[in-house]
């Protein structure tokens, strides 16, 4: 989550305040994503993947489950955090950014869902929602649903509001889009503290039903992940996709912070 124009006390309470410099795109260097068909885009993962998409694979009733979680991209080091997943056989959620979506070179998008990770929707500009009209939330999520459906045929049921700031409004809105708030219990401070092993200490601190906030945008959490992950898993957790640690999809408008 990044800090633009948030007071600093706000960023200490929300936990939140990553802090990047926002994509620079002149007008004539813009190039729209290609259209994608959502109902071309299923088929073509269900042929690649026949199970796609992919139900619960853990009962985290029986296991222990922990969900990782990464925020603001699809950035620089994302498509390195896929390859560490990928090998490591371990699934997350990414809650991702329009823009950072909309200035992607990687196509890290098609390919968080190619690998059956979840996506989760983190507004437009990384705004916070509470400051925002009714309008003006409508348009941070519904406009990232849009961009995100026709570059990889998913319409999103989560959300994570940037900086954690929410409200009844924020509430109303993400229920009328069909997403369900999703918070965290855990957090690795990694925008603050950039040492990939503080990162790891941090998120190994989870317990079974923990949501851990991370961002794939800073290279030193990417470091960190293979450690944090023999660090959990020498521990007994099974890491799991938020919709899978709860068994079912949450429910739109509702907050959530951990099992």
């Amino acid at each position: 989550m990044r800090a633009w124009g948030v007071p600093l006390a706000l960023l200490l309470v929300a936990g939140c305040g990553a802090v990047r410099p926002q994509p620079m795109m002149m007008a004539a260097e813009f190039r729209p994503p290609p259209v994608v068909d959502p109902n071309s885009m299923a088929r073509k993962l269900t042929a690649m993947q026949p199970d796609w998409p992919r139900g619960p694979r853990v009962d985290c009733k029986k296991s222990k489950c922990v969900a990782l979680t990464f925020d603001d991209g699809p950035g620089d080091y994302t498509t390195k955090l896929l390859g560490i997943l990928r090998e490591r056989g371990v699934r997350a959620t990414f809650f991702v950014v329009g823009e950072m979506v909309a200035a992607d070179k990687h196509h890290n998008l098609r390919r968080i869902v190619d690998d059956g990770h979840e996506l989760g929707n983190h507004s437009w500009s990384h705004a916070q929602l509470t400051a925002l009209s009714t309008s003006g939330i409508r348009y941070q999520l519904k406009h990232t649903q849009d961009l995100v459906e026709r570059i990889a045929g998913i319409r999103m049921t989560l959300m994570r509001p940037p900086y954690g700031s929410t409200d009844k409004r924020v509430a109303a809105e993400t229920k009328r889009e069909g997403l369900a708030q999703i918070l965290w219990n855990v957090d690795t401070l990694d925008w603050r503290d950039r040492v990939p092993s503080i990162v790891a200490k941090r998120a190994g601190k989870a317990k079974a039903g923990s949501i851990i906030l991370m961002h794939d945008i800073h290279g030193t959490t990417v470091e960190a992940v293979p450690r944090l992950l023999s660090t959990l898993e020498h521990k007994g957790y099974t890491f799991v996709t938020v919709s899978e640690l709860y068994g079912k999809p949450p429910a739109p408008g509702r907050e959530y912070t951990e099992r």
